[in-house]
């Protein structure tokens, strides 16, 4: 098992100072801040919004026979304590996320839960894993970040055993998920300096385009490289809606640092425009993604 309490903390140091701030300075700050934060605030409501992908990632693992997996972007471990239950007494799975505050509550979740999941606080495109230990990693919405996917998919490769499963649910393309960009398209008019985005740079869309993963997972050293579309059902109770999109997304991140009118402004316009996906009491939308599927065979 990894360390906790203090030893914890300790490795958590020694693991920022040696991955942290390589490739991802940028991605490192915003998962320790008010993004990371939310997230943990949100745990809840997030594991219940994205129950349906969790469930094809326990899947990806035999059950109740053992064995180490590797869970990338762990975020507050809900993914990991159920790939942990899955695995048995014998099994245990490892997450690894940039995020203090995430890893934090991760640790929490586990001990709570009394899972036999362990968490490192690291950037997983550079950290040292102790080599061909994994019998399968995955990730549910945690590889769209790196810097350098190469390097990051060859250090994942080499974590993993050999015929190791590689598993992870990414978003496809933007155009397929309005959901996830009609807070930002509604506040536009009052948010003018809301970034825009780009293809292929590290972000929630990165990994949209089916030909480039083959290519980074092929130049990565894995093999049997499969995409399987993904539709999932996704609800929201209508009462979390106002404080979902006011805290994720490029307009929850310009929430925090505009003035008491705008926000008030922008909260009516941005609700508004969500109207066509509530329903009474709940929102409902498509969550657009695929499942990749690849193995750490050939090398």
């Amino acid at each position: 098992m990894e360390p906790t309490g203090r030893a914890a903390d300790r490795t958590d140091r020694e693991a920022a100072g040696k991955t942290i701030g390589k490739a991802g300075d940028e991605q490192a700050a915003r998962w320790n801040g008010p993004a990371g934060n939310a997230w943990v605030e949100a745990q809840d409501m997030v594991d219940a919004l994205f129950a349906p992908l969790e469930e094809l990632l326990v899947e990806a693992v035999p059950a109740g026979q053992g064995g180490r997996v590797l869970d990338v972007g762990c975020g507050t471990g809900g993914t990991t304590v159920a790939l942990a239950r899955r695995l048995g007494a014998e099994g245990e799975c490892v997450g690894v996320d940039v995020s203090g505050p995430m890893v934090e509550a991760a640790r929490a979740r586990a001990a709570r839960e009394d899972a036999r999941a362990s968490f490192v606080r690291a950037d997983a495109q550079d950290h040292v894993f102790e080599p061909a230990v994994f019998d399968a990693v995955v990730s549910r919405f945690g590889v769209m970040f790196f810097e350098d996917p190469v390097r990051a998919f060859t250090n994942l490769r080499r974590a993993a055993k050999e015929n190791a499963g590689l598993r992870f649910i990414v978003w496809r393309d933007i155009a397929e998920n309005t959901f996830m960009t009609t807070a930002e398209r509604a506040a536009a008019p009052l948010l003018p300096d809301l970034p825009e985005r780009r293809p292929d740079a590290p972000g929630q869309f990165a990994l949209a385009d089916a030909d480039r993963v083959r290519r980074l997972l092929e130049e990565s050293g894995w093999a049997g490289i499969e995409l399987r579309p993904v539709d999932a059902a996704c609800v929201l109770p209508e009462t979390e809606l106002i404080p979902y999109f006011s805290r994720f997304g490029p307009v929850g991140i310009a929430l925090r640092e505009t003035d008491e009118r705008t926000l008030r402004r922008v909260v009516e316009t941005v609700r508004a425009a969500f109207d066509p996906f509530v329903h009474g009491a709940e929102v409902r939308f498509t969550a657009a993604c695929w499942q990749i599927d690849a193995s750490a065979s050939g090398g």
